[in-house]
């Protein structure tokens, strides 16, 4: 979708010019940022973060404004050059990582009190509900319980 852009960066000419034909053909037609995102099926917050510049706008955000406000297609005419300058705002922020990658080494799976606050702490909590979930769920036998059968009630 779109992107945040970086604050301190400063804004080029493609980015500047999208953010003017926007709002100005949005005005002309006399649609509020909220009328618009009704109209091309995107927030408001998208809309004005677009306009102000906090976010770059995606290609598919330009054709359904062009269609919209009736551009003759000028937002998606200067979306490659935008798209080119948020790459660029992207690499002076640093390669992106992948949400599986984790920076902090993996924390051993322990049973009992973990610090809440730790989002290594809380993945692991969740895996090992989803495990004993599927084993509940299975009727596999908790390794813990000593082999006895998860959904037998007479065992527990």
């Amino acid at each position: 979708m779109e992107h945040t852009s970086p604050s301190s960066a400063p804004q080029t000419s493609a980015s500047t010019q999208f953010r003017w034909e926007l709002r100005s053909c949005r005005v002309r037609r006399g649609l509020t940022q909220r009328a618009l995102a009704d109209l091309v099926r995107f927030s408001r917050e998208t809309v004005a973060a677009v306009e102000s510049g906090r976010r770059f706008g995606s290609h598919e955000f330009a054709v359904r404004c062009d269609d919209v406000l009736d551009t003759g297609g000028r937002l998606a005419t200067l979306w490659p050059r935008v798209a080119a300058e948020q790459l660029a705002a992207d690499g002076r922020r640093g390669p992106r990582l992948p949400d599986q990658v984790r920076l902090d080494p993996p924390v051993p799976r322990q049973r009992g009190r973990r610090d809440a606050r730790d989002p290594g702490a809380v993945v692991d909590a969740i895996d090992e509900l989803r495990e004993l979930i599927g084993q509940v769920l299975n009727g596999q036998p908790d390794p813990d319980d000593g082999g006895r059968r998860a959904t037998d009630p007479d065992q527990r």
